[in-house]
């Protein structure tokens, strides 16, 4: 089993690399990612290989630049319906670090960027991925859409302005004063610091 190979980059072509070990020349499919990071031909290189058997079509050799992206490509394997072309393709749009963020926010949009990866498909490797260990540094992202967030605390203004049509003050009439004296006082000023202040220019 071969899972890794340094090489001269003989040739590159759309999907894959033919990479020159000791006068072996090596067929190694790579992702987009992977192939545009390639050195010049003739320079030398190092792919992190996944080896795979098929009756139908022999020994194939997938190359990725990093441990991280090979590690994902078998993750995502395991699930049913993704087949390499599938992984590539994931990986292709989105990096090891970016799938693990994706998934932690349960973004199947952005797993649905790949080619070839319909919605129920992107549904199940955000599902099936959840708990496991994509990539060995940090998750980092955003609050996931469906996180409860605490409600924000009423404004003593909107509070002052209520209290004040509680008093019998029509509601244009209360939330010109409460902004003026609001913007007389500060954000700091109370309801009560509020109400007062706006009786008065009522008063006036």
């Amino acid at each position: 089993m071969i899972g890794r190979l340094r090489g001269a980059v003989a040739e590159v072509g759309e999907e894959e690399a033919l990479i020159d070990v000791m006068g072996v020349g090596y067929v190694v499919r790579c992702g987009h990612r992977t192939l545009q990071r390639l050195p010049a031909l003739g320079e030398e290189t190092l792919l992190h290989i996944e080896s795979q058997w098929s009756e139908s079509a022999g020994l194939r050799l997938y190359g990725f630049a990093t441990r991280e992206d090979r590690k994902a490509f078998v993750l995502l394997q395991a699930i049913q319906g993704v087949g390499p072309k599938a992984a590539m393709a994931v990986l292709d749009v989105l990096s090891p670090a970016e799938l693990a963020a994706a998934v932690a926010r349960e973004d199947k949009a952005a797993v649905g960027r790949a080619s070839g990866v319909g919605p129920k498909l992107a549904l199940r490797i955000v599902t099936e991925l959840k708990d496991k260990p994509i990539t060995d540094g940090p998750v980092l992202m955003t609050a996931p859409p469906s996180a409860k967030t605490a409600p924000a605390k009423p404004a003593p203004t909107g509070d002052a302005v209520a209290a004040l049509m509680g008093l019998g003050v029509a509601e244009v009439n209360a939330r010109r004063v409460v902004e003026a004296a609001a913007a007389a006082l500060g954000e700091e000023a109370t309801v009560q610091a509020l109400i007062k202040a706006g009786l008065q220019e009522l008063g006036r």
